[in-house]
């Protein structure tokens, strides 16, 4: 594992601040760094011993916070398009079962990748193999939360049996300083009572997270109240599954039981409006139900295989809109709110807001410089770049990024990988994965 690098002391210089502090405030001001925690933020930071940035020409944001990925699945750009979920599953599990983890590890360099230079500094992954993830994080320089996925033994293609292997990784990466492992359930659909406690047990053991796929489908909540009489929320709170520390994906078909009892668990819900529209799983998710209920609710673009970007600009512009649309409400999910979701509230699902998520002293600086001479940021206006993010943003926006304070991303070049290397070795890993379409 890789030691995050001493850092000099920086001041970000005269910068547009969008704190996402509790008073939201955007103001023109300093950020001072210390040994990777942010020490100033506001007009006139101490500038002794500090390097100096200046930042007059930049909007400095906190780092976005990806609720759920499966980033491994990177070479599975393309593969799948345009087929309704069953067909696109079951192309993705033929090419799934031939991953090695040399691919797995490939995939996973060129999303953090991606990932970095859209400005996100934080994600929560869910797959196996998880070790080569966390290679690349360790590597890259991202902050990884990753899940090791879980199911029932009879029904994986893992060696060994999956809880053991989760058990296994978490125990190898959890003094990482940027790896932070955790159990993943894939899902109802192939874990059974004793694999979901099982992995509660394994989390609240070693004190990590729990992440989950969650009534996703319709097909998956009637299959499941099928075969046990219950709904997949319902159920899990009857088995005594439900509580805090737990971030669940998708959560679309929920009823209004349901959205109350995942509040009242304190469980953090990662909203995929791409994924969800791209496989046509139909349902627009209650996330302002969900958020009325005391829920914390933070975006995620799932894999690329089903979204096809790893892009958090783009998932808050289309999460906004599809839930104006379905509410015939503009006020829906405003440009603050997506904000929110893609920082301080992702962070908060994560029980990390402490830590990451907003501008402030004491967190962990995690952030990134925007262009304010960008075309999709202008108008430059300070009353204007909430909006700017949320609605119009690209990534070529993104000039820097630094997590814990190190750059990994300056001049929009990543500076703890070679591009050219992962893409070769991307492109290596999907010529074998794509012949297994047509097998």
């Amino acid at each position: 594992m890789t030691a995050v690098p001493h850092e000099p002391p920086r001041v970000f210089r005269d910068a547009l601040l969008v704190t996402q502090d509790p008073g939201r405030r955007v103001l023109r001001g300093d950020v001072r760094v210390d040994s990777g925690r942010i020490t100033h933020v506001g007009p006139n930071a101490p500038r002794e011993g500090a390097e100096i940035v200046e930042a007059h020409d930049r909007a400095l944001v906190p780092g976005f916070v990806n609720l759920h990925t499966h980033v491994a699945m990177h070479p599975l750009r393309g593969i799948a398009d345009d087929r309704e979920l069953a067909g696109f599953l079951e192309t993705l599990f033929a090419v799934d079962a031939r991953r090695v983890e040399g691919d797995v590890e490939a995939g996973a360099r060129a999303g953090v990748a991606e990932m970095l230079l859209g400005g996100t500094t934080s994600f929560l992954d869910l797959y196996y193999l998880e070790d080569a993830v966390a290679r690349a994080v360790d590597d890259l320089g991202i902050r990884g939360f990753l899940g090791w996925a879980v199911l029932d033994p009879e029904l994986t293609t893992q060696h060994g049996k999956p809880l053991d292997n989760a058990r296994g990784f978490i125990a190898r990466w959890k003094d990482s300083p940027r790896v932070r492992p955790l159990v993943a359930p894939q899902g109802v659909y192939v874990c059974n009572q004793e694999t979901w406690l099982g992995a509660r047990e394994l989390a609240e053991h070693s004190g990590t997270l729990v992440h989950y796929h969650l009534s996703e489908t319709r097909r998956e909540v009637h299959e499941h109240e099928t075969k046990t009489g219950r709904r997949p929320v319902d159920w899990l709170e009857e088995i005594g599954f439900l509580g805090p520390g737990q971030v669940a994906a998708h959560a679309v078909w929920l009823t209004s039981h349901e959205i109350h009892s995942l509040a009242q668990r304190k469980v953090g819900i990662a909203h995929c409006a791409s994924s969800n529209l791209k496989l046509a799983s139909g349902g627009v998710a209650p996330v302002v139900e969900l958020r009325a209920a005391g829920a914390s609710v933070g975006l995620g673009t799932d894999s690329v295989a089903s979204n096809n970007s790893l892009s958090m600009l783009r998932e808050m512009h289309l999460a906004g809109l599809v839930q104006k649309n379905h509410r015939w409400d503009a006020t829906a999910l405003g440009a603050q709110t997506l904000l929110d979701l893609a920082t301080i509230e992702g962070a908060r699902a994560l029980g990390r807001e402490v830590e990451l998520g907003s501008l402030e002293v004491g967190k962990r600086a995690d952030f990134s410089l925007f262009r304010l001479d960008h075309p999709t940021l202008l108008p430059a206006r300070p009353e204007a770049i909430v909006s700017h993010l949320a609605y119009s943003a690209s990534e070529e926006a993104v000039d820097s990024v630094y997590v814990d304070g190190v750059p990994v991303v300056k001049g929009r070049q990543l500076l703890r990988g070679d591009w050219e290397a992962i893409r070769k070795g991307l492109e290596a890993a999907a010529e074998s994965l794509w012949s297994a379409r047509s097998e």
